[in-house]
Order: structure tokens, then C-alpha cells, then sequence
């Protein structure tokens, strides 16, 4: 999986049996593809008994039976009936597996990527991926709803069509094949091209995408720094590429289908004009004529669509691709086959023994070297040190939202690879140093920590991390919606939401990245109480920049550069005269630390 950047590098679709891949969402549906399947069957056999009843009425006028011509008529009207009840079926069970499949892929999709690693989106834009989820299965479902009954359809008509020909007049089906290669040899030539060239468009769609939804993630940071016009530019280039690339493409289908469509008229028109000479001659009849031309009109029609659904074909396999290898991406962090069941009650003993770990997107730097700590149960470790020295890195890979490349990191006794993550991560509660609000209520934001939670545990859970009085300040109070990503609230708001989310999981681990850097010194106060609180009992991990929020922490661990340079309470480590002391004088500008 690459990046947008390198859409160039992709690999192109190399055959329409790439629509393979999409069986497996098939096959569940099979039943109804079958009656599908039938009612195809019977629009194409109706579509080619209809010439038949068009000759028998053309050559009853000359009949002087008019009660047999009168049969004729309404055979052709029940014949007409049947076409239209046939189609309309056809149209219900096709479009009908086609949306089925298509929410299938889309859950699949979203079910496979909601599971990956942070691995994963360090090497494909999110709104890449939702390129794929929505523009890609949009164009399987024309294909699953439309093209491949059509194209069905098609093929049936084109030999029932050369068979009633041949039947109809040897003489002038002959002169029929004479054309047929002429007409293939554009559509495999052509359609080659365009294989390639529809993989690259949606390429450079989903690359389109991506750009767009990175740009308004961060449509503030544009404007603040006057980087409208720049990103503008940005987006407008990966746009002219993608509709470059369509233009492309849609030219080399339209010269595939004038010509495609150009031979097989001329062709026809030959043909007829043989088949008039022997009208005149009297060697074939009126209405053998007529029912000759229209079976060759159906068969040049299918032929023509079969052109223009090939195109439609080629699309789809691409698309099919993007998703099968999206679908097919391993994670580099997996859950053990069987896993080890976490011991309950959770006592939250955490031990890292010699952990050496590097960021897959930096793999020449090491974000932690050798790192030994281990954590009692209950016991409250702050994690101390300059930006990039690892700290924030402790808590990822305890979440196992990443694997390291040495060492050992276990809970309780069990080596987090041992056990699923769904497990242990239920006993972990996380404040995240950029706190997340999701697009719905207050309420439901904070009870994201535990969904079964009461409306009194959730005000309860606010209360204590001092976010109850600008919740209910607010115009719907804890129902009032916070925005996408929280733009309704202040930096400091949303981080007392996501300390409330904490607060409310009750889980014997907490973990506080950098949880009170967005407060002001009164919210600082009260969510410090809370926290403190909230910690008793709990193992608990604290990263932070601000000294003054980790000076109680029964231990205070200092990293540098990766590694664990000193380890103690606060006093212990002032006394050192070490880097904590020295960051401790940065920070406290009385004298006293």
C-alpha cells in the first residue's frame, strides 16, 4: 500500500479476472443470483423469439386469412408481455444483489481497516481509504447491478442471434462472420489500454480524496497560515491529473466504440444490401428479410455493448483489486491465534524488559533502546523528559498499537502478544495528549468510555473531572452537539471531556498522556484533585511536560533519547542535580522545586 504520492508505482490491472475477488460476496447470494441468472435467460430467449413473430405478421399480410393473422398479432403482443415482466424481474434480483454485495464489501472494508495498526495509516491517507470504501464499491455496483447482467444479456443475444442467423440465410450470415474480425481485433487492442488507463484513474481519484480530506482535518491550520491558495493549488493539480487521466481513457473508449460500432453497421449495411438483390429475386421472402435485419441489428447491438461494457469490465477490476489488496493487507500487529485469557481481577502489574523499539515510518532512529521498567500494581509512574525521548512511545506500545522489534512487554504476568487486544485493552483507560470528540452529544462523547453507563454515571463522571459546569452551560447542556472532532469546545473543554471518558471506563490501568497541557490553572487544579483520585488504586502512567502535575507520583521516571536515564521521586531527583533537576529549574522560576 503506497501513499498518494506515488501513485505512479501502483500496480495496474493486468485482466478482468480480477473480478474474481469478488465471489466470496457472491457466493452467500448465490440463490438469488440464480434466479437472477433465469430471469436473463428468459428476456434474452423472448428478445430472440421476437423476430420470428415479426416475420409471421410481415408474411401473414399476404395471407388471406385474416383469423391467422389476427394469432399472429397476438402472439407477438403476448410475446411483448412476457419481455416486459422477464426485464422487470431481471432488473429487481440484479440491483438487488448488486446493493446487497456492495454493503457487504463496505462493511468488510470498514470492519478490516477499523482493526489495523497505526502501522497502517503512516502509509495511506484516510481519506484514500474512504476513496476505496465509497468510490470503488460505487463502481462494482454499477458493474454487479448493471454491466454484468447486461453484458450476459448481451452474449446470449449475440449467439442465439448468429444461430437464428444461420438459420434465417446461410448466404448472408456468411458475409456476417467475414467482418466479426475486424471488429474483435480493436476491442482486445484497445481494451488492453484501457485497463490501465481506468486503474490509473481511480488511482489518482482516490489520491484526490485523500488530499481533499487532509486539507479540511486541518482547514484551521490552512487558514491561520494563509495556506489557501497554496493548498488550493495542491488540490487542483491532483484533480487536473485525475481528469487528465479520464480524458484519457474516455477517448480511447469512444475511438474503441466509433470503431467498433462503424464496422459493424458497415457491415450490416452490406449485408442488407445483398439480402434486397435476392428479395427482388425472390429467393427469400419479405419477412425472412425483416427478421434477418433485425436479428442483425441485435446482434451488431450486442456486439456495440459488449464494447462499451468491456470498458465498464476493465474499471471494475481495477477497483476490484484496490479492494482485494485492501481487504488482503496483513497487519503488522496481529492477535495470537489462541489467546491467553487475561486474569480477572485485573491487578495492572506492567513490566517492559529490555523493549527496543523503532517507528515503522522511521525505521533508522530508535524511539526506545533497551527499556526496562516495571510498574507495581497501584503504583503511579510518571514519565518525564524532553520531547521525542520516548515517553508517549511507553503508552503506545502498551496498547500494542504497535509491536517492538526487541523485547518483552507483559501484564500481569502475560506477554501482551499472548493475548488478544480486545482483552487487555478493556482493563486501559486512555487520555490521549490530543483529546478526540467525536460528531455527536456531550453525552454520548463521555459514555464512548463505557456504552452501558447510566445518564447519572456519565454527569457523575464529568463532575469529577470538572466539566459538569460548562456542559450544562452549554444550549442543550450534556445533549448539545460538539461539532466535528469538538469544534464546539476550547482545547482545555475537550480535554476534561476525554478525562471524564477516563474516568467513567473505571479500568484498573490509566493512562494520561499530557492530560491537564490544555487546562488553565483553575481547571488544572480540580482535574489534578480528580485525577489523583481517580488514580488510587489504579496503576497509573503519567506522561507530562508540566513537573508540577507529577511531582506526587510515587516514582518519576526520566527518559532521554530513549532510554531511562533516572528514576526516583521528585526530591530524589532534584538532588541528583541531573536532567530532571535541570528541567525542573526551567520550569520553576521561584527558586523553589
Amino acid at each position: 500500500m503506497s501513499d498518494s504520492s506515488t501513485v505512479d508505482d501502483r500496480p495496474k490491472s493486468k485482466r478482468v479476472g480480477a473480478l474474481r475477488g469478488l465471489v466470496p460476496f457472491l457466493w452467500p447470494y448465490r440463490g438469488l443470483g440464480l434466479l437472477a441468472l433465469l430471469a436473463l435467460i428468459l428476456t434474452a430467449g423472448v428478445s430472440l423469439v421476437l423476430p420470428l413473430a415479426v416475420r409471421r405478421v410481415v408474411d401473414g399480410f399476404n395471407s388471406a386469412n385474416a383469423a391467422l393473422l389476427d394469432k399472429y398479432f397476438g402472439a407477438a403482443l403476448a410475446i411483448a408481455g412476457l419481455l416486459a415482466v422477464g426485464t422487470g424481474l431481471r432488473y429487481y434480483f440484479v440491483t438487488r444483489l448488486g446493493e446487497r454485495v456492495v454493503a457487504d464489501i463496505r462493511k468488510a472494508l470498514f470492519d478490516r481497516v477499523l482493526g489495523m495498526s497505526p502501522a497502517f495509516f503512516e502509509r495511506i491517507l484516510t481519506g484514500e481509504v474512504l476513496s476505496r470504501i465509497t468510490t470503488d464499491t460505487t463502481l462494482i455496483l454499477s458493474v454487479i447491478g448493471s454491466s454484468v447482467s447486461v453484458a450476459l444479456r448481451n452474449v446470449l443475444i449475440l449467439f442465439g442471434g448468429l444461430v437464428l442467423l444461420f438459420l434465417t440465410s446461410a448466404k448472408l450470415t456468411g458475409l456476417v462472420l467475414l467482418i466479426v474480425p475486424a471488429i474483435i481485433v480493436p476491442i482486445v487492442v484497445l481494451g488492453r489500454k484501457l485497463r490501465v488507463l481506468s486503474r490509473e484513474n481511480q488511482d489518482w481519484i482516490a489520491a484526490s480524496s485523500g488530499a481533499a480530506s487532509e486539507a479540511l482535518s486541518s482547514v484551521q491550520t490552512v487558514q491561520a497560515f494563509t495556506h489557501e491558495k497554496a493548498t488550493r493549488g495542491q488540490f487542483a493539480e491532483v484533480t487536473e491529473k485525475s481528469f487528465t487521466s479520464a480524458k484519457t481513457r474516455v477517448k480511447t473508449r469512444a475511438v474503441m466504440t466509433v470503431i467498433v460500432i462503424f464496422l459493424t453497421f458497415a457491415g450490416i449495411v452490406g449485408v442488407l444490401w445483398v439480402g434486397a438483390r435476392d428479395v427482388r429475386a425472390e429467393v427469400m421472402s419479405v419477412g425472412a428479410l425483416i427478421q434477418f435485419v433485425i436479428y442483425a441489428v441485435m446482434v451488431a447491438g450486442a456486439v456495440g455493448a459488449l464494447s462499451e461494457i468491456w470498458g465498464e469490465l476493465q474499471r471494475a477490476a481495477g477497483a476490484t483489486e484496490r479492494l482485494v489488496e485492501l481487504l488482503g493487507t496483513e497487519d503488522t500487529v496481529q492477535d495470537p491465534v489462541r489467546p491467553v485469557a487475561l486474569p480477572s481481577p485485573v491487578r495492572g502489574e506492567i513490566a517492559f524488559q529490555d523493549v527496543t523499539f523503532r517507528y515503522p515510518a522511521r525505521p533508522e532512529a530508535s524511539a526506545l533502546n533497551g527499556v526496562s521498567l516495571h510498574v507495581r500494581p497501584g503504583e503511579t509512574v510518571a514519565l518525564v523528559g524532553p520531547s521525542g525521548a520516548g515517553k508517549t512511545t511507553i503508552l503506545q506500545l502498551l496498547m500494542r498499537f504497535y509491536d517492538p522489534q526487541a523485547g518483552q512487554i507483559t501484564l500481569d504476568g502475560l506477554a501482551l502478544t499472548d493475548m488478544a487486544r480486545a482483552d487487555f485493552r478493556q482493563a486501559i483507560a486512555l487520555v490521549p495528549q490530543d483529546p478526540v470528540i467525536f460528531a455527536t452529544s456531550a453525552r454520548e462523547n463521555i459514555r464512548f468510555g463505557r456504552l452501558d453507563a447510566t445518564d447519572a454515571e456519565v454527569e457523575a463522571a464529568a463532575r469529577a473531572a470538572a466539566a459538569h459546569d460548562f456542559l450544562t452551560g452549554l444550549p442543550q447542556g450534556y445533549d448539545s452537539y460538539l461539532g466535528e472532532r469538538g469544534v464546539m469546545l476550547s482545547g482545555g473543554q475537550k480535554q476534561r471531556v476525554a478525562i471524564a471518558r477516563a474516568i467513567l471506563r473505571d479500568a484498573p490501568i490509566l493512562l494520561l498522556d499530557e492530560a491537564t497541557s490544555a487546562l488553565d490553572a483553575e481547571s488544572e487544579r480540580l482535574v489534578q484533585a480528580a485525577v489523583e483520585k481517580l488514580a488510587e488504586g489504579r496503576s497509573t502512567l503519567v506522561v507530562a511536560h508540566r513537573l508540577a502535575t507529577v511531582k506526587r507520583a510515587d516514582r518519576i521516571v526520566v527518559f532521554d533519547q530513549g532510554r531511562i536515564v533516572a528514576q526516583g521521586t521528585h526530591d530524589q531527583l532534584v538532588a541528583e542535580d541531573g536532567l530532571y533537576a535541570r528541567l525542573a529549574r526551567l520550569q520553576f522560576t521561584d527558586g523553589t522545586i
